[in-house]
């Protein structure tokens, strides 16, 4: 598949302003139940929640770049029965909304407890019930997102549900470690811990991953070259793609780069996203650096539009297999 830079940028970035969220909201409920320092409501939770919809925000922004009418955009989210695209369409705004409404919470300083459960140990306030739906949220919009992909049956490289555990995972691990960059940068005492869950999801992700890879490599496609054109022969070669130029459809569905560069986009975000950021937080965690988890998240950064131009590279559409032959 030929890939679009604004769906790269689209999906990395609205990737990271989740997995920030997930961040923020999994340090609140940790310090609530005592087993974190209590963090200052609007220089931590607030701004951290205003970053995160930065990122939100030119996610949607770069979305608006593949669209032919812009202007149509709306009706999208008419098809939420049946197309997981729509539901994405809705579940962004909600999630955006939602995490807005958690971080003016804690910046008007609204955290007096409702009512206080487990034995007395966790208070509930009204960031920690709308942290809860806009984590619901999240993780909706995460699979929304993911289904889009994982839902074309025809595209067997993305039809799995590993495509969904990577879209959860390298969204996650990319957030905890902005949050761990945010956390140095603010002086929060929380790079560790945020650390420390960026490492165990970048390797879950690393793993998760590397299934797609091996699965991808061994897979055996159910269309062929005798299928697509209705011929039963053996022996079947193209000699030309019966247009004097281009096409749509040479366009669209070939991304055009050489084996060589596809190799090496492998093996660029292999090391950028998981390789590379897992050292640096180590090193920032032993040195006490302020500046290594910066460093980790950008590298991790470039890793991930390198992992999913990979990930659209590596599609291989069935009308491919008419067109074999582009000269």
């Amino acid at each position: 598949m030929h890939p679009a830079f604004s769906v790269i940028f689209l999906t990395t970035l609205i990737g990271v302003g989740q997995g920030l969220f997930l961040a923020l909201f999994t340090g609140q409920v940790y310090a609530l139940a005592n087993l974190l320092p209590a963090q200052d409501s609007q220089s931590f939770y607030a701004i951290g929640s205003v970053v995160a919809i930065v990122f939100l925000i030119a996610g949607l922004i770069a979305s608006v770049f593949h669209l032919g009418h812009p202007e149509r955009a709306w009706r999208a989210a008419t098809q939420w029965r049946t197309s997981w695209l729509s539901r994405e369409v809705l579940a962004l705004p909600i999630t955006m909304g939602l995490i807005f409404a958690y971080g003016l919470t804690h910046y008007m300083g609204w955290t007096e407890p409702f009512f206080i459960i487990a034995k007395g140990t966790l208070p509930v306030d009204a960031s920690l019930i709308i942290g809860t739906l806009a984590t619901i949220a999240t993780f909706a919009l995460f699979i929304c997102t993911a289904m889009i992909y994982a839902g074309i049956k025809f595209i067997q490289e993305w039809h799995t549900p590993l495509t969904v555990f990577n879209y959860i995972l390298l969204g996650g691990a990319s957030g905890f470690t902005l949050a761990a960059a945010f956390s140095a940068y603010v002086g929060a005492d929380l790079v560790g811990f945020y650390g420390m869950w960026a490492v165990i999801l970048t390797i879950t992700g690393l793993i998760s991953r590397a299934a797609v890879l091996w699965r991808n490599k061994h897979l055996q496609h159910k269309s062929n070259l005798q299928t697509a054109i209705g011929v039963r022969h053996n022996n079947i070669q193209q000699k030309a793609q019966g247009a004097m130029g281009g096409s749509f459809n040479t366009r669209e569905f070939f991304h055009g780069s050489p084996q060589a560069v596809v190799k090496m986009a492998r093996y660029g975000f292999l090391s950028l996203v998981f390789i590379v950021p897992v050292v640096l937080l180590g090193a920032s965690y032993s040195m006490e650096s302020s500046y290594l988890p910066l460093l980790a998240f950008v590298v991790q950064y470039v890793g991930l539009m390198m992992e999913r131009w990979h990930f659209f590279t590596e599609a291989k559409h069935p009308q491919n297999l008419y067109y074999q032959s582009i000269a």
